[in-house]
């Protein structure tokens, strides 16, 4: 599991550090992620929330219905949400593995107003192989949207922001890929055991009590 901490940033989220400045600080290993930057990432209202919406710490998670390792860790999630009762799970839809990517992102986000994004979000990543456009709508009837509600809903204007801001935010950050989970000031990347995201959700729970 490869981690890093934040650093503390500029007063605007457009402001914060390169890549390069990221890099450099997290060495030192010794500042919190700024207020502002914490905000984006936990409370974005674009953003899908599963577990307890009141909970004590909140772990953020960006991912790509094409990415093989975020596929493994649907089910460690899952358990994790289950046993935690005070985890808060905010999703960041990240597509960056082209363009059936980017659909399945969309028709996800539009599955909120249905009230089934977590049943979508797990029928996609129980497909075979690549999750393309085919793929993702056949998922979509499988748990019972409305499909034409659905495809209307993919237009709305907050699916665009939460995808555009996805990839601001990956990129200010630096983050080198999916599966990404972000909890308090402390960021892990790939896949890793149901252990080792207690034991991140835990600091990050001490950092923040």
């Amino acid at each position: 599991m490869q981690r890093r901490t934040f650093i503390r940033a500029g007063a605007a989220l457009l402001a914060l550090p390169t890549l390069g400045q990221f890099a450099q600080a997290q060495e030192a290993g010794s500042n919190p992620m700024p207020a502002e930057l914490r905000k984006a990432l936990e409370r974005d209202p674009t953003a899908p929330v599963l577990g307890n919406p009141n909970g004590d710490v909140t772990l953020t998670e960006f991912f790509d219905y094409n990415c093989p390792f975020c596929r493994k860790m649907v089910e460690p999630l899952h358990q994790l949400i289950q046993s935690d009762k005070q985890l808060r799970v905010v999703f960041r839809e990240w597509p960056v593995f082209g363009d059936d990517s980017d659909y399945a992102a969309r028709l996800s986000l539009a599955s909120l107003k249905q009230r089934k994004y977590w049943q979508l979000h797990t029928a996609m990543f129980r497909t075979r192989g690549r999750v393309t456009e085919a793929a993702a709508l056949r998922a979509a009837r499988e748990v019972g949207l409305d499909i034409a509600q659905l495809e209307r809903d993919m237009a709305a204007p907050e699916v665009d922001k939460h995808i555009n801001s996805s990839h601001m935010l990956a990129d200010h950050m630096g983050l080198v890929g999916t599966p990404t989970f972000i909890a308090g000031d402390e960021g892990a990347f790939g896949e890793y055991s149901l252990s080792d995201m207690r034991e991140l959700v835990q600091r990050a729970r001490e950092t923040t009590s």
